[in-house]
């Protein structure tokens, strides 16, 4: 990874990164587990597991040889209550679409990198009015291993045409920025659920920033 190489594609995570979903994921599991009867022993678990996938989570929850069907089914179960709890209150991270058009105009590909599924692709889509805006998306789904695993954003790169060296992450959570790195990309740390402290002092990350209204364009792509 060199961080003089030029810059020719953003990734985006989704939660916490352009939507500001946080804490209705954070909310949407310990109801989820509750119906199955663990009360809040695992709450801890997944909220510090942000970036790894649906089926991962569940397997580790529920135990290792939960058949897949039987994963997914619980997926589903958990991210419907999240998108229903989410819906009313739907929000960007600010200033995201702004700072993505203003990129697409710069001539940069843009793309998704996210661990959830296709409903949570397009309900941020759909909430954001951005259908067909992105070059790629990739989800939990498309890959063998969630983050902080880099198949997520090789994915996205590769689906792009654009070499990982060239590509910038845009990541919330310790866990994607680190996929970031193991990838060979660059990374923009959002703060909009941990502290700076958190990603302070990692070469692979060019800025850090609360939202995108403190993110000039002009910031990110001088560090190539």
């Amino acid at each position: 990874m060199s961080s003089t190489a030029r810059i020719d594609a953003f990734i985006f995570d989704i939660d916490g990164t352009i939507i500001d979903s946080m804490p209705y994921h954070n909310a949407s599991w310990p109801a989820m587990l509750e119906r199955h009867g663990f009360g809040d022993r695992h709450v801890e678990l997944v909220r510090n597991s942000a970036g790894r996938t649906g089926v991962e989570l569940m397997r580790e929850i529920f135990g290792p040889e939960l058949p897949l069907d039987r994963a997914h089914a619980l997926v589903e179960e958990k991210e419907s209550l999240y998108r229903e709890l989410f819906r009313p209150h739907f929000r960007e991270v600010p200033g995201f679409a702004a700072f993505a058009r203003a990129a697409r105009e710069h001539g940069l590909k843009i793309g998704l990198g996210t661990a959830g599924d296709a409903n949570n692709i397009a309900f941020a889509l759909e909430g954001l009015a951005m259908e067909g805006f992105f070059d790629a998306a990739v989800g939990a789904p498309d890959v063998a291993r969630g983050k902080p695993e880099p198949d997520i954003f090789l994915e996205a790169a590769r689906r792009m045409g654009v070499a990982p060296q060239h590509c910038v992450v845009f990541e919330d959570a310790p866990l994607g920025i680190e996929a970031a790195r193991r990838a060979g990309m660059r990374a923009v740390a959002l703060t909009t659920s941990l502290s700076p402290s958190e990603f302070e002092g990692l070469p692979h990350v060019v800025r850090i920033c609360p939202h995108y209204l403190e993110l000039p364009l002009s910031a990110v792509l001088a560090s190539s």
